[in-house]
């Protein structure tokens, strides 16, 4: 048997909020303790602290009651509104009314709980895609237009001597080329005439090893 001492609270509230409170008690067939306490299961002290407080009723929020003992027995009078509680001791009205007001917000979904168990680590989520402008996509469509245009057109007849490698290689005619200048032409036009590339084909790369060749000699 629980050993927890047990209290009876008297949340004084506005008429409006005694009435949602005990419809959400109603509907989840509950009473507004049994609402109160889960709150306080799931929502930090703090966090509850500084939510709002509805507060007393104004000075016109009264409700009528019949009195049901001593030599006023039967008659009515006015009182605050109010909804009665019983839960464990050590909490103030305002704690409790402040409590009954997260449940109404989660209850309305102007609320939304996040639970998480803090032995299971946060989920990794990938980084979001990269956004790229209209701007950027217009730039790309262009420069591929333009290799698409500069792209060389493979010779009939094969690259037979160092005029037909030159000409693949985008050299003019009678230059001096350097190996590091070579090399580094060569890697530039592969990654274009690649046959995965869209802009070249198993021809256009087979011409280009072939120039290679030629020019290394």
């Amino acid at each position: 048997m629980s050993n927890t001492q047990k209290k009876s609270y008297t949340i004084t509230c506005s008429s409006y909020f005694r009435d949602a409170v005990l419809e959400l008690a109603s509907r989840r067939k509950v009473n507004a303790g049994d609402i109160a306490r889960s709150v306080m299961l799931l929502v930090h002290p703090k966090t509850i602290e500084n939510s709002h407080d509805s507060g007393e009723p104004e000075a016109g929020d009264r409700e009528k009651v019949m009195l049901k003992s001593g030599a006023a027995k039967g008659r009515y009078w006015k009182r605050k509104p109010r909804l009665q509680l019983r839960m464990a001791a050590g909490f103030d009205v305002s704690f409790i009314r402040r409590t009954l007001a997260l449940a109404l917000e989660i209850d309305r979904g102007e609320l939304i709980l996040e639970v998480k168990d803090k032995n299971v680590p946060p989920l990794e989520l990938p980084p979001p895609e990269p956004v790229i402008s209209e701007e950027v996509i217009e730039e790309i469509k262009r420069l591929k237009s333009i290799i698409s245009v500069l792209s060389f057109k493979h010779l009939t007849g094969g690259v037979k001597n160092r005029r037909d490698a030159m000409y693949i290689m985008g050299f003019p005619s009678g230059t001096v080329i350097d190996k590091k200048t070579l090399r580094s032409r060569y890697r530039v036009l592969a990654m274009i005439y690649h046959p995965d590339s869209g802009y070249g084909g198993h021809l256009h790369m087979s011409q280009l090893n072939a120039a290679m060749d030629i020019l290394r000699r």
